[in-house]
């Protein structure tokens, strides 16, 4: 029994959970990495999170009182398990709420899985996102006495021909009968920092918008980062400067693409339908659109099981 493990960061499932999720978040080391931060990041990360909690709830409360995340993994674990056939088993490990890491590996244990393919849900490799979920995967595997359990990782698949064709169909979908829109890729922004580390993030990014225009012919096309936040020097330009300049420019009709999330979650639910829909109407853009998210798209499931037997077949 071929075991797949697919890694996302999690989400909030109640309001009450938002505050303990953003300590679990905090408390990571690839997301606050400071001198001391071995004795001092634990109760930074409560401070900080004690601190957001109730802005972070308000949104959160906004889209429905808790994120949709968990349920749209766990629903493309059965449809890629369906996808994949009786040989596989597919299960799911979030970073930062359940199930998590140990959780995962518990349910293989169980399942009877005698080689596991990790398949983060993140197609662009960052050290931030996929390199500490497979470090908890690690951590939860070594947990439940599974350290021998032969594995094979997928640290990215950015460029994979199946997922480009499955993510040009959605902005194909997003595009039609809305002639002359510009094309605005969002991928989640990264502190620059990391990449001057040699992160591969950004190269992958560009890959990714690159391999989707040009399935569709190269229509006029941007690429912008949301979600900065802090102090720290982020990758740029962001979605807001970007929507102030094609306004400048008199466009008036924007197709998004948030282009390094692969599920609905805050990012598109509230920071793009929300809070990007609201400055596009502020700044004279009169058609604002959000190209559909993956989430089970039959494509992207079929896409996310070549993928997985690819990695089966491959070399450990």
């Amino acid at each position: 029994m071929t075991g797949v493990v697919l890694c996302n960061m999690g989400g909030p499932d109640s309001l009450q959970a938002v505050r303990p999720f953003l300590e679990n978040l905090f408390s990571d080391p690839e997301i606050l990495r400071f001198p001391l931060s071995g004795i001092l990041q634990r109760p930074l990360a409560r401070w900080i999170s004690r601190k957001r909690a109730p802005k972070v709830a308000e949104r959160y409360r906004r889209i429905g009182g808790r994120s949709p995340i968990g349920e749209i993994t766990r629903a493309q674990a059965d449809a890629l398990a369906s996808a994949l056939g009786p040989d596989w088993t597919v299960t799911v490990a979030m970073r930062y709420w359940h199930p998590r890491a140990r959780e995962a590996a518990a349910e293989l244990r169980c399942r009877g899985a005698t080689r596991i393919v990790v398949l983060p849900l993140y197609p662009q490799y960052s050290r931030a996102t996929t390199g500490s979920s497979l470090a908890d995967l690690e951590a939860g595997l070594s947990a439940e006495g599974l350290d021998d359990l032969p594995r094979r990782v997928v640290r990215s698949w950015h460029d994979h021909p199946a997922y480009l064709d499955a993510l040009a169909e959605a902005v194909a979908e997003g595009l039609r009968g809305f002639d002359g829109a510009t094309v605005l890729f969002s991928a989640h922004s990264l502190p620059v920092k990391l990449i001057e580390q040699g992160d591969p993030y950004l190269e992958q990014v560009r890959a990714t918008v690159a391999g989707v225009v040009e399935r569709l012919g190269n229509p006029s096309h941007r690429l912008a980062f949301q979600s900065r936040t802090g102090p720290v020097r982020w990758l740029g330009p962001g979605v807001e400067e970007t929507l102030a300049a094609l306004a400048a420019e008199g466009l008036r009709r924007i197709l998004v693409v948030p282009v390094s999330f692969v599920s609905d979650h805050i990012e598109t639910l509230y920071e793009i339908d929300v809070e990007y829909v609201d400055l596009a109407r502020t700044l004279g853009i009169r058609e604002f659109r959000r190209c559909p998210a993956l989430n089970t798209r039959p494509s992207f499931i079929q896409a996310l099981a070549r993928i997985a037997r690819d990695a089966a077949q491959g070399p450990e």
